[in-house]
């Protein structure tokens, strides 16, 4: 299930719900109990590699590849 932003516009508030898809945008219920609205925010997010397209864009991270194999032995690294 994905996670779902909302804001309060009085007070500008957030807080993330976990839901499914389907109630993304059902009313949300004020979690301190103060009546406020909350609408959905529209989210953003970072992604990790090189925007100008240098390098493989493969990065090892711990002791293992997302390919499968270790780290240095894939021939990506």
């Amino acid at each position: 299930m994905p996670i779902y932003e909302y804001e309060c516009p009085e007070d500008g508030t957030v807080i993330e719900l976990l839901r499914p898809m389907r109630d993304a945008d059902a009313p949300v219920d004020d979690p301190e109990g103060k009546h406020r609205t909350f609408v959905r925010k529209h989210s953003t997010f970072g992604v990790n590699g090189s925007p100008t397209g240098g390098g493989s864009g493969h990065v090892h991270s711990g002791g293992c590849c997302p390919c499968g194999k270790g780290a240095g032995q894939c021939g990506m690294s």
